[in-house]
């Protein structure tokens, strides 16, 4: 193991996967989340403004094609939650991935790991915040994005300075929203698609799925066009690796939630947008809006696209406030490992990290500014930073997760029963994957400049990580598996 400090320490739980618990230590995160709310938990990073807005874009992109590409990036995503529940069942801690790159790859992979995902974070908090301000334009058309921003960044840092309990419940409750609203449109729907509803302009069928253009219209090169927005929708489902520090049954509720991940795909993405595109043609769906919300609002069901607005500006909230819980708790880690600075390790009365929280509020206020000054594309490069970032933490979730795997192979590693299924083969198919999407990205002009600031972004943290000597003493003590 390596010295990973106080908030990093292994706690060797169910080596077997058993229901055993693990006691919240003076000066250590409370350890008060459940299994209902890590369930609720596991839905609210996911579901966010990746479904109910970016969709948007990439129905325009692939028309019903996206139903592919949705299935396809759910089982990606679903072999790396079976990885990363994997880790998080053989070492429980705040630090999740970036922790288990450090073990696993190196000191190095743990350090840039853990601030690009606190900077993934950070960039998805904003595009959830931007994506509130354009939701409320369905009701306040001159409203100023940056005003239902701001109320949410304020709103969300009271819940989450309070304690993790309340946390919790908000996002269980938050989550619960989307969860009844999203099971009550695909039902609704369903009606109107095989009993029709009486007032409802234009045919609700599933002709609508072929009949314009065909299910592929844009052919392949289409569908391959959309993945980048499938793989930035699923991202936030690698947050139920974070909450291992602060679950009170890790060997209990972590398996539960991270299987529930294949679940929620079918449901609540292939689901829901089948609907949504039977229900209404795809190419008359305005790709800057919500597709939620236009399709019942021209159907004829005003009162319901309100409901369903209201649902997605609390998705919106949702997702964000997982984001607020992800940063903090990524510096948090890092700060008890002295790869950030140590004052950021303090613990308030409710054992939260209140300046972890603090340093991620006051970056998405930044955000905040940002939907004042550019506020036409603050949510669309806010995205693309997002599934760069998000791509690099899939990468090293699967290649810890093979060098663990290699060390229980190897006896210098306890065993879980909770694995990946296939693996080696399903990591280097989940690489392979990720690879696939980062030659698309590279080709398309729109996302293309995100490696340049990626590349910008791991130079600036190589260059901190030498000037602070971390590669130098970290380095030769560190025992890596390879």
């Amino acid at each position: 193991m390596s010295e990973l400090g106080s908030p990093l320490v292994a706690l060797p739980i169910a080596a077997t996967g058993s229901d055993t618990k693990v006691q919240t230590q003076p000066g250590q995160l409370s350890r008060a989340l459940g299994d209902r709310q890590v369930q609720f938990i596991a839905i609210g990073g996911a579901i966010g403004a990746g479904l109910f807005l970016a969709s948007g874009e990439a129905i325009h992109k692939a028309g019903p094609g996206l139903l592919l590409d949705y299935l396809i990036t759910g089982i990606i995503v679903f072999l790396i939650a079976r990885a990363l529940g994997e880790l998080a069942i053989y070492r429980p801690v705040a630090g999740s991935f970036a922790s288990y790159a450090e073990e696993f790859i190196g000191p190095w992979a743990g350090f840039l790991t853990g601030w690009s995902y606190w900077l993934n974070w950070i960039l998805a908090g904003v595009a959830e915040v931007s994506a509130i301000g354009i939701y409320f334009h369905y009701w306040y058309p001159d409203l100023p994005q940056w005003i239902p921003a701001l109320c949410a960044v304020i709103v969300l840092y009271g819940a989450n300075i309070i304690s993790v309990k309340l946390y919790g419940e908000i996002e269980f409750w938050l989550s619960l929203v989307k969860v009844v609203t999203i099971v009550a449109m695909i039902a609704l729907g369903s009606v109107i698609i095989f009993f029709g509803l009486k007032g409802t302009p234009g045919p609700a069928d599933f002709s609508n799925l072929w009949s314009h253009g065909g299910v592929f219209p844009h052919g392949a090169m289409g569908v391959l066009l959309a993945l980048p927005i499938a793989a930035f929708s699923f991202g936030g489902t690698e947050v139920l690796g974070l909450t291992a520090g602060e679950v009170k049954d890790p060997g209990k509720s972590l398996p539960k939630a991270f299987n529930g991940i294949i679940y929620r795909i079918l449901i609540f993405y292939i689901g829901a947008l089948t609907v949504i595109m039977t229900l209404y043609p795809w190419d008359q769906l305005d790709p800057t809006a919500s597709p939620f919300v236009l399709v019942f609002a021209r159907i004829g069901l005003p009162a319901a696209a309100a409901i369903v607005n209201i649902v997605v500006i609390s998705a919106a909230a949702s997702a964000c406030n997982s984001g607020l819980f992800a940063t903090s708790r990524m510096l948090y880690s890092m700060s008890g490992s002295g790869q950030a600075p140590r004052f950021l390790s303090h613990l308030n009365k409710h054992q939260v990290p209140s300046r972890c929280l603090a340093v991620s509020v006051a970056m998405m206020l930044l955000g905040v500014l940002l939907n004042y000054l550019v506020p036409a594309s603050v949510f669309n490069y806010a995205i693309t930073g997002v599934l760069v970032f998000l791509l690099w933490t899939w990468i090293v979730i699967m290649v810890s997760h093979m060098r663990y795997r290699r060390a229980v192979q190897n006896g210098t590693r306890p065993g879980v029963t909770f694995r990946l299924p296939g693996s080696p083969v399903t990591n280097w198919l989940v690489l392979a994957f990720v690879g696939v999407v980062v030659i698309l990205m590279a080709f398309d002009p729109e996302t293309r400049i995100a490696f340049y600031f990626a590349a910008a972004w791991f130079g600036v943290l190589g260059a901190i990580y030498f000037a602070l000597g971390l590669a130098g003493g970290r380095d030769r003590n560190k025992t890596v598996v390879t």
